[in-house]
């Protein structure tokens, strides 16, 4: 069963949120819980959270995409022992139709270029790769 979180599901969220983001607050996911430009889903099975996603509408510019705005799959996660049972596909899913219903027409992801995991889902589930970027940065200091 998959619900969109509301504050009585954050503490079932930010256990596999942390899983997934070690550093990641909960107050920060308490406030994205009220956002409209958001949504954060769980996957339920006998009582049990196994997976989340969370999904978003951009408006800037997103690789690949020509219009706006874009859904956009900001994080996804199932616990390692509830894999190969089609929860990520479902959460995908309802990010998907949450992104339709607030009117985009294109969706999008992106994942780091050493996690495998995370593009064989993206390729199994229709995605198709638009580019790959590196992220650069230094630290400056004041003359």
């Amino acid at each position: 069963m998959i619900i969109t979180v509301t504050e009585e599901h954050i503490s079932d969220l930010m256990i596999l949120i942390k899983s997934l983001w070690p550093t990641a607050k909960e107050t920060v996911y308490t406030k994205k819980i009220n956002l409209s430009n958001e949504q954060l889903f769980l996957y339920y099975s006998k009582g049990q959270a196994m997976g989340f996603a969370q999904v978003s509408l951009r408006n800037d510019y997103v690789e690949g995409t020509a219009s706006s705005p874009v859904g956009y799959l900001e994080g996804i996660y199932v616990l390692p022992n509830m894999r190969r049972k089609n929860i990520a596909f479902e959460l995908l899913q309802a990010c998907e139709h949450w992104a339709i219903g607030n009117g985009c027409s294109e969706f999008a992801s992106d994942c780091t270029l050493d996690n495998q995991l995370s593009e064989n889902f993206h390729l199994a589930s229709g995605f198709e790769e638009v580019g790959q970027i590196r992220h650069f940065k230094k630290s400056l200091t004041q003359s």
